[in-house]
């Protein structure tokens, strides 16, 4: 072959490597019904409300819904979703159980949670571990993740027969490295990560950290904001609506969309009006009782978050705590709207995220 020959194969191949990729579509929007729970919405109006937003899913979460535990009404909200083409995904609850004595009745609820899910048409059942790390019981880190490992065990026939997948909501409880060693022991094959990028400041961690942690794994991901900033006791955080907090959305979108499976939905998920919470990173005891084996880095990169943020600034009505919520209940309900009616358009505007809305 000659040199002419040699550059006449080369050149097209070099232009092929170096073009452009073909522009990425659009990531599907929809919202997680939980941010809209101070409405007392039933089921059906928070589809309408989906439609009206013209979002391309909806998460149904912690229905408020009379019906909600009634087979007829399953079949009903499959149909909206076929008819409406709204995806619905669901789930339950935390699955620890506080004592022995709890987990025969944890692993019915966890199979009827199943049996709803798949009747609704969704591809995941979301489930955690607790609600946080206050509300375990006596024991190591390491033992309820085993505890929690085996009642998945118990439910992986059923939930591979119905075609779905449980999903882990790294919640208030564990890091994503935790999370994520869950998964692994009671089986990738039918067990994957509710990806939250609002819960890891929580437990010291940054949300990049969680989603370098847990795409690969994930079922379903929901975007939460929060302001993340330095305090004399430690490190303060709360939330706020999307974009208007300390997180780099458009980093963590487009690291998420390396990793994250294709099939993967990505919801909008804003809960505010909750007073800031101080996470006392440099309390020793925080760490021996809590997160012993915790990774030096991930804390570095929090550090590093914390240090570029600071509180929130905006008028914001903090009645989200015992005592205050019904009293202050009709202005909840207007600044919740507004909160997340703001919280689509930042994911829309500067995230570009959602199909319908464009059409």
């Amino acid at each position: 072959m000659t040199r002419r020959d040699l550059l006449r194969t080369a050149l097209p191949l070099t232009a092929t490597a170096f073009a452009s990729p073909p522009p990425a579509k659009p990531w599907p929007l929809g919202i997680n019904t939980y941010c809209l729970r101070f409405q007392r919405w039933n089921d059906r109006r928070l589809f309408d409300y989906c439609a009206e937003q013209k979002l391309d899913s909806i998460f149904l979460q912690d229905s408020l819904d009379p019906a909600a535990q009634d087979p007829k009404h399953w079949a009903e909200v499959r149909a909206w979703s076929r008819d409406m083409n709204l995806p619905v995904e669901t789930g339950g609850g935390a699955i620890l159980p506080k004592t022995a004595a709890d987990r025969p009745q944890i692993v019915a609820t966890l199979r009827k949670n199943i049996e709803r899910a798949k009747a609704m048409g969704s591809p995941l059942v979301r489930a955690l571990l607790a609600s946080d790390r206050y509300a375990m019981p006596p024991g190591t880190v390491e033992q309820h993740i085993e505890t929690t490992a085996g009642i998945l065990r118990e439910v992986r026939t059923q939930a591979i027969d119905a075609g779905l997948k449980i999903g882990i909501e790294n919640h208030k409880e564990l890091q994503a490295w935790e999370t994520r060693a869950l998964i692994e022991l009671a089986g990738k094959e039918f067990v994957g990560s509710y990806m939250d990028t609002g819960n890891p400041v929580f437990v010291a961690e940054d949300p990049m950290t969680t989603v370098e942690e847990l795409g690969p794994y994930a079922v379903t991901f929901h975007l939460r904001d929060a302001v993340v900033y330095e305090h004399p006791d430690g490190i303060a955080v709360q939330w706020v609506p999307l974009g208007e907090g300390t997180h780099d959305f458009k980093a963590i979108v487009a690291r998420a969309a390396e990793l994250v499976p294709a099939n993967v939905r990505i919801y909008c998920k804003p809960i505010t009006a909750r007073p800031p919470t101080i996470i006392p990173v440099y309390d020793a005891a925080f760490w021996n009782k809590w997160f012993p084996r915790a990774r030096s880095r991930d804390l570095a990169r929090f550090l590093t978050l914390a240090r570029r943020g600071r509180p929130y600034d905006k008028p914001h009505l903090l009645a989200d705590v015992p005592g205050d919520r019904e009293r202050y209940m009709d202005a909840l309900k207007l600044q919740q709207l507004e909160h997340m009616q703001r919280s689509l358009d930042y994911c829309r505007k500067t995230l570009d995220l959602g199909v319908r809305w464009r059409g």
